[in-house]
């Protein structure tokens, strides 16, 4: 509704209207408001747009669904260069975790013309002709997700399969140096041979803890002492969270080295070499032996995690949504939801009130910003504490501190706990 005015006995001046915001839908009939209440529904609570329509339908306002995909999809149209600005921010890092999952895609009627312009467009091309010789009505596509280590965004990239073209062109081509943190797909592994070293792979200790979990039916006495010495390799993680870099990588050198050569020595000793040649815990004890360098990244890089489950988490964020909203109806749809899951994921990562800051963001770039930077999750969170959701905060430390309890009662307080104490310096040693 927008209001109309007229002067009291002065006919002359005839009737006026303030000037409307501009819209992102010709006609200026919905503003940037419904818009981040449908996105954050979608991919916030992972809503369908038809069911939307019902909650819609209660406030007194029944809209068509291809309304709402409409509004929703003119508010992508306004983010590639503000998610171009972010995917440079978290590029520029030295460390990022990546993990992928598999997503729907509909087999288009007309498949999308080849463009010399766009690096992807040959594979997505061959995978949707494939599908259609073959009579598939679908592909399994990829949703990627890339998780900055010292930035707190989180970027989705959507690519029509599993295919290296995804890590490729994401990090390659674009000349990313760092480290990787992942599990060991090939396209992940073999990174740092064909980026010339440029990229350093290393690899999720959580899997290979989950192999012997999964393997220890059989052996219980040795599936309990590999899991045993991870147990304590990530007790000493817990430990050293939230110590200085120097500190903690101190305490990977002190403790955590002498726990990997007693795992070495176990790797070689005779119960792992009696192990049948398809023994689910000969195939455990064989991840360790191929990746070891891999996985004992993190012990020279205090920076690096001991495992990649803070990235692996952010596939619940496409595994629950897909489950409701069940596929992607064309490549551009795909593309556009990565764009959108990069701001919801990047917003929730830092506490934010998911509507309140995709209203801002769209409001800024209807208007022409180009300040990107400020419109970026964590900076804006800076400007806008009425934004933020401490409640999270508060809920994210008290299991923190409940986590440590538990592991002082296992271990004993850690070091630092009883320099603090004393009044010695929280330092490992």
């Amino acid at each position: 509704m927008f209001p109309k005015y007229a002067c009291a006995n002065h006919a002359e001046c005839g009737v006026g209207s303030p000037a409307r915001p501009a819209s992102l839908i010709e006609g200026n009939r919905y503003d940037t408001s419904i818009a981040a209440e449908i996105i954050t529904a979608k991919y916030g609570f992972h809503l369908p747009v038809y069911r939307q329509q019902d909650l819609f339908a209660a406030s007194g306002w029944a809209p068509a669904r291809e309304t709402l995909l409409n509004i929703m999809r003119s508010a992508a149209e306004l983010l590639p260069p503000f998610i171009s600005h972010l995917k440079q921010r978290l590029l520029a890092t030295r460390h990022l975790g990546t993990d992928d999952t598999t997503l729907t895609l509909l087999l288009p009627r007309n498949l999308p013309a080849l463009d010399p312009d766009n690096p992807r467009s040959a594979r997505i091309h061959e995978v949707l002709q494939a599908a259609r010789e073959a009579g598939n009505p679908s592909v399994t596509a990829r949703m990627w997700a890339y998780r900055s280590i010292a930035e707190k965004l989180n970027i989705f990239d959507f690519t029509v399969s599993r295919h290296r073209d995804g890590p490729d062109q994401f990090l390659l081509d674009t000349g990313y140096e760092g480290t990787l943190i992942s599990d060991c797909y090939s396209g992940y592994v073999t990174l740092d041979e064909r980026s010339a070293t440029r990229i350093l792979h290393a690899a999720c200790n959580a899997h290979a803890r989950r192999k012997f979990f999964n393997a220890q039916a059989n052996h219980p006495q040795l599936g309990a002492l590999f899991l045993g010495m991870y147990r304590e390799l990530y007790d000493i993680e817990q430990q050293g969270r939230s110590w200085e870099p120097a500190a903690r990588l101190a305490l990977r050198r002190e403790r955590a080295v002498p726990v990997w050569e007693r795992m070495r020595a176990l790797l070689e000793g005779p119960l792992v070499k009696k192990l049948a040649p398809k023994d689910k815990m000969r195939e455990s004890t064989e991840y360790l032996r191929k990746h070891w360098n891999a996985l004992r990244v993190y012990l020279d890089d205090p920076l690096v995690p001991i495992d990649n489950n803070d990235v692996e988490q952010l596939m619940k964020q496409v595994a629950v949504g897909r489950k409701n909203w069940l596929f992607a109806g064309s490549v551009v749809a795909g593309e556009q939801a990565a764009m959108l899951m990069t701001l919801t994921s990047s917003a929730l990562r830092n506490d934010l009130h998911v509507g309140m800051y995709l209203k801002a963001v769209l409001d800024a770039l209807l208007a022409g910003s180009t300040d990107y930077a400020a419109l970026a999750p964590d900076i804006w969170a800076g400007q806008h504490p009425e934004a933020i959701r401490r409640y999270r905060q508060e809920e994210r430390q008290e299991r923190a501190t409940a986590k440590e309890a538990r592991r002082e009662e296992r271990l004993g307080p850690s070091p630092a706990a009883a320099g603090e104490s004393s009044g010695e310096p929280a330092v490992p040693g």
